[in-house]
């Protein structure tokens, strides 16, 4: 298996992370300080950074402000919404969510659904998608 690793750019130069290989530790706390000291989340409503991408599996970690929004959106896989800080409100047609630390939803794919923060959040979005996605 060939590993894949994401290059350091000027929005973000910690250097390159490992995003792909036969076993990858992931240090959440170590992402989320990053994320939260980065020009996208100090001058923005939202920040982001995927974890770990393979064709069947993308792990992204999501940092929102109090207020900030998710508009409307479908995921081409299964998801999971996993909060590690805040309080957020997850919502489709039918139901809506209220999630806080510890809690998490998962939500099957192609069902339009929204985010909204309650209060500055971050959680972890997890999408399975086998055989690939078919944006």
């Amino acid at each position: 298996m060939e590993e894949k690793r994401n290059e350091s750019t000027s929005l973000r130069p910690e250097g390159e992370r490992l995003l792909d290989a036969k076993l990858v530790r992931i240090d959440l706390s170590d992402l989320n300080e990053q994320i939260h000291r980065e020009t996208a989340w100090l001058e923005g409503d939202r920040t982001a950074i995927t974890v770990f991408k393979t064709d069947d599996l993308r792990i992204v970690l999501i940092a929102l402000h109090a207020g900030a929004e998710m508009k409307p959106h479908t995921a081409p896989g299964v998801i999971s919404v996993q909060v590690l800080k805040g309080k957020i409100n997850f919502a489709t047609d039918q139901h809506h969510e209220d999630l806080e630390p510890g809690q998490m939803i998962t939500l099957h794919k192609r069902i339009p659904h929204h985010v909204k923060a309650y209060e500055d959040s971050s959680f972890l979005l997890t999408m399975a998608t086998p055989g690939g996605t078919d944006n």
